[in-house]
């Protein structure tokens, strides 16, 4: 049977990653990237980790038939560009902001140095790490047995960061429809049907943004 309810996301325990980092004396930098910019291109050398301070980024992966998937969007406490840490000598997808976006760049040597000698900072990775896990997972769960209808409320909800403990606002960065079908796995036609629907029953609001309200969960629990 279809899940009936929105997995809920597990939110690590706050924690002031860059101040932490800066204490440690760690040599990470803030790098500011503007709406399009590519964080990292798919087969660039991958030699560091990124911590999103602020704004918002996509992962995509693209077919050697030239089809690109988005596989993945990430928010502020996000990390990415962990591959590295496990052997891995090129980027297997490319990361683009799609908004105005803020990240510390940490270098690969010093995150390993990091994971192994503060526990501290090792726990927070790992609930991360876990975190993503289980979205990967829900996310499988939801393309074999959810309808496009059920899919696109969960994305829409996921994208405003709901359930999130650190994040009241539920105001969507700038995404188009072609970007939504890519991660819904559905239309255009489609996705901007289902969001007429939810807009005219009050789930959703345009106001200089998208708005997404809580009641939207009640499209992923009908059955």
């Amino acid at each position: 049977m279809p899940p009936k309810r929105l997995p809920a996301r597990t939110t690590p325990p706050a924690f002031d990653v860059p101040a932490f980092l800066k204490s440690a004396r760690v040599s990470s930098r803030t790098v500011r990237f503007s709406t399009g910019a590519v964080v990292f291109a798919q087969g660039a050398q991958a030699n560091s980790v990124f911590f999103l301070q602020e704004g918002g980024v996509k992962l995509s992966v693209l077919s050697s038939a030239g089809k690109e998937a988005v596989v993945a969007m990430l928010g502020p406490g996000d990390f990415l560009g962990e591959g590295c840490l496990a052997g891995q000598p090129s980027r297997m997808g490319t990361a683009t902001a799609v908004m105005r976006t803020a990240l510390l760049r940490i270098p690969q040597r010093d995150m390993v140095r990091m994971l192994h000698e503060h526990p501290t900072f090792s726990d927070r990775f790992l609930a991360h790490m876990l975190t993503r896990n289980i979205r990967i997972e829900e996310d499988l769960v939801d393309q074999l047995f959810n309808s496009s209808e059920k899919r696109l409320a969960r994305t829409l909800l996921l994208l405003a960061r709901y359930g999130k403990e650190d994040t009241t606002p539920r105001v969507l960065p700038k995404l188009s429809q072609e970007t939504l079908a890519e991660m819904v796995g559905t239309t255009r036609f489609r996705v901007n049907f289902f969001r007429n629907q939810f807009r005219k029953l009050g789930l959703i609001e345009y106001n200089g943004g998208l708005k997404v309200n809580s009641s939207l969960l009640s499209i992923v629990l009908h059955d």
